[in-house]
């Protein structure tokens, strides 16, 4: 399938079709495997990006940068601009347009990725704002494809904190693709009502369906991918003590995979997870609350179901099937 993607932004997958969708997982798979067999890309020869964090990132920085370099592109990772500061988004914007070819925003409000694609006048990728993270989803549905063969009639089950960015864009992908999308969580954590109408209505056209429920045993049962997140986003840290009580009971163990029924279930995580004493965040928590793993088990985050570091590098190649499409057609 051939589409023409060229100048376009992504901010959010709701405004990408279900086809349009499918096509950049695709082009994600192809580029994947032009990589794998050692073949130098020129796609992006000749083309300047900029990269712009207000959010700290490995991933997201990481599979911006490669991405570029393999296809032949310059890059600019900006962390100390005047934007928002001494100068204006939309002046950021104006300039930085003149510069670059594309530009990436990771940050915290929606708003500022929707101004510099508004007034840049080159392609914007939202590499994560508090509401949305696309670029993660298309990862996640190229590892979900990789393993099951097709997405549609998949059913992903997001565990935790439903109503942040990343329990937004995999309802929205779900919904666009056709699959079965349950959000297990508490009540108080459940997306919001009006994203989840929105979606309920896209998925009578697609297929799909939307399932908010606080009943592990119920929702986890048939799941073809179970998802975690931490449970505390960037900016919420405050709320430590207040999330760990109340997302402990949906710790993702191995019972819970075992409850899927499915000996084929994956597991997923779009990282970093707090599975262990490994980092600093995770031994502060051990010290303040008494419990060594969070979101995840280590045991489940190691086991045969885990693709996370498949996913994670899958980050790459959808990312790179972005900047292609926008940026060459």
């Amino acid at each position: 399938m051939v589409m023409n993607l060229k100048g376009r932004h992504l901010l959010t997958l709701k405004d990408f079709t279900p086809e349009e969708i499918h096509y950049l997982v695709d082009y994600a798979a192809e580029l994947k495997a032009k990589k794998k067999s050692g073949e130098v890309g020129t796609l992006l020869k000749g083309k300047n990006i900029v990269l712009i964090f207000e959010k700290a990132s490995t991933r997201t920085r990481c599979a911006f940068e490669v991405a570029a370099y393999d296809e032949g592109a310059k890059v600019t990772f900006l962390t100390n601009s005047q934007m928002g500061k001494k100068e204006s988004i939309e002046d950021t914007a104006n300039v930085l347009g003149r510069f670059y070819d594309g530009i990436e925003f990771r940050g915290f409000k929606q708003e500022t990725v929707e101004l510099l694609a508004k007034y840049s006048g080159v392609p914007v990728w939202n590499g994560l704002t508090d509401l949305y993270h696309p670029t993660q989803v298309l990862a996640d549905m190229l590892t979900i494809q990789e393993n099951f063969g097709t997405l549609k009639g998949r059913r992903l089950v997001y565990i935790g904190d439903a109503r942040n960015n990343m329990g937004n864009s995999l309802m929205i992908g779900c919904s666009k693709l056709g699959m079965h999308f349950v959000a297990v969580a508490p009540e108080i954590l459940f997306p919001e009502e009006g994203l989840v109408e929105e979606m309920k209505a896209l998925c009578e056209s697609t297929g799909g369906s939307i399932t908010l429920t606080d009943d592990i045993k119920a929702g986890v049962k048939d799941a073809d991918a179970i998802y975690t997140d931490v449970w505390v986003s960037m900016g919420e840290e405050d709320q430590m003590a207040e999330r760990i009580k109340l997302l402990l009971p949906y710790q993702v163990n191995m019972d819970m995979i075992d409850a899927t029924g499915n000996d084929k279930v994956i597991f997923l995580h779009c990282l970093p997870a707090f599975h262990d004493l490994e980092t600093a965040v995770a031994k502060e928590v051990r010290e303040k609350f008494g419990i060594s793993e969070m979101e995840v088990t280590d045991e489940v985050f190691r086991s045969r179901h885990s693709v996370v570091f498949d996913e994670a590098e899958n980050r790459m190649h959808t990312i790179k099937a972005v900047m292609c499409a926008s940026l060459v057609g």
